[in-house]
């Protein structure tokens, strides 16, 4: 492989960036991924922030096969949550130092545009100083079919609502084969592409995620990666980019497939993420999608934010995938990695610095 270090040389394409994940030596490749982030972050900083994931419904008509969280309409364990009742949820997180609510829920058949901002408003309410975070592209697609209009005008009037940023759920993988398999109803490749493009031009911030370790290939994750880099090339909407390892569970894909993913992959796709996309500020490491070390290895190889802590969440939850943490355990993880832990905000602005690692147990607000 001739050129394997990054933009700072050269943008690496498919072919060198399928090699960089299949076979460069992991400590040859952290190395080079973690040089790439300091080129772009010089300092020692990871950040988090405190945020609370709360499903206003369960009801999902959808029906992939590697959640185990949804259900069908009329099912005996279905639920759709009142505006109320989510800004309750809302404000217990928020009073316990939650900063961003994350709002998603199913593709519930009963839900219109009128409840989504029913349920903005609520929280707004309840919590004015909290940020909402709301609905994945997906769900903005069959919004639109909802109502019978098209995705723009569904932005439009959120972003009117006063929203600025979209999580980036949904995309799984990138590639019409692994969707077919995994999700044959929901939003597929170039649509779900197409409502983050209309998100930016209107102006609102998208995350970009990716699920992999399921019956995915090597060179889809790459060709994932490559059309990320390609839309953020035309719109530079993307705010990070967050991976995950899909989690079996209870899930009826899980039930189908026989496949253990070792940890290593993670820090794998991470660094190759940090160096293929070259036009993306911020790549999360988690200790909450993983464990805590492989977390802790992401941000050796590439990663400058380790995720939220996450004061509700159901899904992953759902899939047997339980983990709960508190603010200074992160803290604790960050530290113990060798960086300085630091708060920030949905635009990725840091908003508090704390003591860094060789000052463990002191606290320092800037």
């Amino acid at each position: 492989m001739d050129n394997p270090v990054g933009s700072a040389h050269g943008r690496i394409e498919r072919p060198d960036a399928l090699e960089l994940l299949t076979r460069m030596p992991m400590g040859e490749l952290m190395r080079t991924a973690h040089a790439d982030r300091l080129r772009r972050h010089p300092h020692d900083r990871v950040t988090y922030v405190c945020d609370t994931n709360p499903n206003y419904t369960n009801v999902c008509v959808t029906r992939c096969r590697f959640c185990a969280f949804c259900r069908n309409p009329g099912d005996p364990e279905a639920y759709t949550l009142s505006p109320e009742q989510v800004a309750a949820r809302v404000k217990k997180a928020c009073d316990l130092g939650a900063t961003t609510v994350l709002l998603q829920g199913g593709h519930n058949p009963d839900i219109h545009l009128s409840d989504w901002l029913a349920y903005i408003r609520a929280i707004r309410t309840t919590c004015p100083s909290i940020h909402i975070h709301p609905f994945s592209p997906a769900e903005y697609l069959f919004m639109a079919q909802q109502e019978q209009s098209d995705v723009a005008a569904i932005l439009q009037a959120i972003y009117d609502e006063g929203i600025r940023t979209i999580p980036g759920g949904g995309a799984e993988i990138l590639a019409e084969r692994v969707r077919q398999r995994i999700a044959p109803a929901k939003a597929d490749t170039q649509q779900w592409l197409d409502v983050c493009e209309t998100a930016h031009k209107i102006g609102f911030r998208t995350t970009a995620t990716l699920m992999y370790g399921h019956v995915e290939k090597d060179a889809e994750i790459i060709d994932h990666l490559m059309l990320l880099r390609d839309l953020q090339d035309r719109s530079g909407g993307f705010a990070s980019f967050i991976p995950w390892s899909f989690k079996p569970g209870d899930t009826p894909l899980g039930r189908d497939i026989e496949r253990t993913v070792h940890p290593a992959k993670y820090v794998r796709i991470i660094a190759v993420a940090r160096l293929v996309l070259d036009n993306f500020a911020h790549i999360q490491s988690s200790w909450f999608s993983e464990n805590v070390a492989a977390g802790q290895l992401g941000l050796l190889a590439g990663a400058d934010d380790f995720g939220g802590i996450l004061f509700e969440e159901n899904v992953l939850q759902q899939a047997g995938h339980e983990r709960a943490t508190t603010v200074e355990n992160v803290q604790t993880i960050i530290r113990r990695a060798g960086f300085t832990p630091a708060q920030r905000d949905s635009f990725y602005n840091v908003v508090r610095t704390f003591a860094g690692p060789a000052r463990i147990g002191i606290e320092s607000e800037t």
